[in-house]
This record gives structure tokens, sequence and C-alpha cells, in this order.
């Protein structure tokens, strides 16, 4: 195997972003050297002790925490998701606490300091509201320049919202900061509903990891809440793999069938706000387009997942 490439995950955990870390720190593709946390699911204070819970189940506290961005760039996110992932952001499941001491280092300078000393491409695959890398994008220009290959979880081309009629959760979160990311003209692939809604963890499959050791019996205790709401809001019997889909196109790239497109988000305060904009009219040759993740094997990507998580599992019982 080739040796792995370094990865970032920038999240807001969250029950999904749990999943999609999980996952991250069970595949052998990737080297996770950062985690950053930013707003968004609950506060940020919540994400980032969300964020050290989890790579301590997995016993990866060594993964570096760096605390990012308190809220979104211009206008203040109008409410979290507690509703969905529950007031602690974990479905009211407590993990162990982390020994681990935070990164002094806010997360743009520690993202930044990454990028520029790696002797590789850098993935940065950001599945929260994507505030840190605007920011990133403004202050390091010079570092963001060296991102490999960007991966956002986030917007819809022709599924509408999940948040709004118009608007996917990430976008909404802050979607001044969606707009900055999505005219950079990094490498970037768009993970959105179009394909993450068809891809549904069913209750068969989360058993399968449960039972695997005491850390997929905590993943999938976790999972719990995220299926309760996934059965009244999309009338599914599992989980909808919106982050963790995201990070296997990161993991494995060309997991997804995309399409190069232009992308803008609608930054007014009306109806509208938060939606991605994407034209589907035809295939881009613009500078600013990106990669719009539009087909999905998703029995494949909910297999991939599955696998690795009882991998994990195992590893560590």
């Amino acid at each position: 195997m080739a040796d792995p490439t370094p990865l970032v995950i920038d999240t807001d955990p969250g029950i999904d972003d749990a999943l999609a870390i999980l996952l991250a720190l069970a595949s052998p593709e990737v080297d996770l050297r950062l985690v950053t946390t930013v707003h968004g699911n609950v506060e940020l204070a919540q994400t980032t002790d969300n964020a050290l819970r989890v790579l301590h189940l997995a016993g990866r506290s060594d993964v570096p925490v760096a605390v990012g961005a308190r809220d979104s760039l211009v206008y203040r996110q109008p409410e979290r998701a507690g509703h969905v992932h529950g007031d602690s952001g974990l479905g009211g499941v407590q993990l162990e606490a982390s020994p681990a001491q935070l990164d002094p280092r806010p997360a743009v300078v520690a993202i930044a300091e990454l990028l520029l000393a790696s002797e590789r491409p850098v993935t940065v695959a950001a599945i929260g509201p994507w505030t840190n890398i605007a920011l990133l994008l403004a202050t390091y220009p010079e570092a963001a320049d060296r991102i490999g290959r960007l991966v956002l979880m986030g917007g819809s081309a022709a599924r509408g919202g999940n948040v709004t009629a118009a608007a996917e959760f990430n976008v909404w979160a802050d979607p001044e900061a969606a707009q900055r990311v999505l005219g950079s003209g990094m490498p970037t692939v768009l993970v959105g509903l179009d394909v993450t809604l068809p891809t549904v963890l069913d209750e068969d499959g989360i058993a399968r990891f449960a039972a695997a050791g005491p850390v997929g019996e905590s993943a999938a205790a976790v999972l719990q809440q995220y299926v309760d709401h996934a059965r009244t809001a999309y009338g599914t019997t599992g989980v909808v793999l919106h982050d963790a889909l995201a990070l296997t196109e990161a993991i494995v790239p060309g997991t997804l069938g995309t399409a190069r497109r232009d992308v803008v988000v609608d930054t007014t305060l009306g109806a509208g706000r938060g939606q991605t904009l994407v034209d589907r009219r035809t295939v881009s040759a613009s500078p600013t387009a990106v990669e719009v993740a539009e087909t999905v094997d998703s029995t494949a990507a909910v297999g991939f997942l599955v696998s690795r998580l009882e991998a994990l599992a195992r590893a560590a019982a």
C-alpha cells in the first residue's frame, strides 16, 4: 500500500461527525494528523469536547484537536441542531472524557502550519460549517494553496434543503463562508444531499459493528437518536450517512461520481439563504468550478463503512 495521505478533519461533532472520525481512524489509506472544531450542530465548547471524547474512544488521543470559529462570519447562526443530535451532540451518550490537552493554537493556525510543513499534499475534509476554511483562505492563502484536495460535506444540487426548503445545514450555518470557499479555486469535491440522502446505514449494519467490541457498541449507542430522527425526518429505518460519505470520498478518491460545475451560494437574507445554486446545464471549464458529487453506489458505501468500523472495534477489543 502507498503511504497514507495526510488528513485534516474540520468538524462540529455531532453524531454523524463522530461516525466520520471513527471511519477515518479505521482507514489505513489516510493518516489523521489534526482535528479542528467549529460551531455548528452544538456550541463550540461542546463540539470540541465531543471531538476529544470520540478520539479517546478509538484509542487515538494522540491526534491533536485545535479549537476554531465560535460562530459564523457575518450573521450569527440562527439555531443549533440539538433536536437532531441531542443537547450534548452525541445523542445523549456520555463517552469517557479524554486525558488529552487541546492544541494551544487556534484551528486556522494549526491547519496552516501543518500544510506548510507537510512534504505531501494534505486532504482537508470539512464536515461542519466551513467558517474555519474561509478564515484559512483569508489569513493564510499561501498555506491554503497547499491543500491537495478539499472535500466538503454540504449543499444540494437538486434535493432542496434539510434545514429549510432551500438550504442544507452546513451551508445555511454560514453562507458567506460557503461562498468564499466554493469560489476559491481550490481542488474541491462537494458532497451534498444528492448523494448522502440515498445512502442509509440500516439497523442491521449498526448491529454488525455493535457486536464487534466496545468501540462499536459505543458508536451504535451514539447513533440511536440519529436513527430515531431519520425515521421521523426522512422515513428511513436507518442513518443517513452525510459526513461519513464525505469521509469515504476523502479516503478513497473516486468513490462518488462527480461532474465539474459552477456553484454559487445564496447569501441574501430571504427564504433562499444558504441555497447552493449548482449550474447543471453543462460541465464547467471555469477555474472556480468544483467537482459536485452526483452519483453514488450507496450499497458499496454502507458496506465500506460497516466493514471498517467492525475492524476498528475488533482491533480495540
